[in-house]
């Protein structure tokens, strides 16, 4: 994997070339001091791969990789950076992983783990898909214990409020959300239905609804293990949707 490093710090950037170089099969094939260098140093080396600073003078780290998405075949990008608050924002580049500094060395371990496992083929197919033909962002950003991963729209089967956060169930588990609710159906409406007051579930992925012997109405969801409860008040609005589609 052929690595590019751009951030302003000659320290930061000496830092970690030292921890790649203990990494296998990770070469650093560059490194740049702001983002219109690393644009300049991109197209001659052609990397794999870039960490990212966000903050920089002159052009920041966000604009440098809107412009690294423009290059064939686009680099992936990884935001190393020591203000958590730009991880959204980071994501709407198409940034495939974030790190805080200070990184640590098993942090940068597994986001290159994850990053070996997204070719140039898929990187290219997500440059496309950036955004939902009703021009609504494609993925969402959730937070873990691995740091900032992206959840795809298109793979998200359910939305359930969950204290503070949302959780979405998709093919790949569940992500935590801090987007609410209620933000999430007007956003997304058409693609998903409120079921309950506490649930949305993906119409493309509804199979039917089923009640039990007590009453109660539950919807079968492809690729989902459970059947969320639909409240009385939503079983007659979800019925007549399904009878349109």
């Amino acid at each position: 994997m052929r690595v590019l490093i751009v951030d302003d710090e000659p320290l930061a950037r000496d830092r970690l070339r030292r921890m790649l170089s203990a990494i296998d099969n990770c070469t650093v094939v560059g490194d740049a001091g702001d983002g219109e260098q690393a644009l300049a140093v991109a197209k001659e080396v052609v990397p794999d791969l870039v960490f990212m600073d966000v903050r920089m003078p002159g052009m920041d780290g966000l604009i440098a990789a809107q412009h690294l998405a423009k290059i064939e075949p686009p680099p992936a990008v990884i935001f190393c950076t020591a203000y958590n608050d730009y991880a959204v924002e980071a994501f709407s580049t198409q940034a495939i992983g974030y790190l805080l500094k200070p990184v640590k060395q098993a942090d940068l371990e597994n986001v290159l783990s994850r990053t070996r496992r997204v070719n140039k083929a898929q990187l290219n197919e997500l440059q496309e898909s950036t955004v939902l033909q009703n021009g609504k962002p494609s993925h969402l950003a959730s937070k873990s214990r691995r740091g900032i991963d992206l959840v795809a729209i298109n793979d998200i089967r359910l939305f359930q409020a969950d204290d503070k956060y949302v959780r979405a169930h998709h093919s790949q588990g569940e992500s935590l959300l801090d987007e609410t609710l209620k933000f999430l159906e007007d956003e997304y409406d058409g693609r998903f239905v409120r079921i309950h007051r506490n649930a949305l579930v993906s119409i493309p992925h509804i199979e039917g609804i089923e009640r039990n012997i007590d009453g109660q109405y539950f919807v079968r969801l492809q690729g989902l293990d459970f059947r969320p409860q639909v409240s009385r008040r939503h079983v007659a609005p979800l019925r007549k949707l399904l009878e349109q589609i």
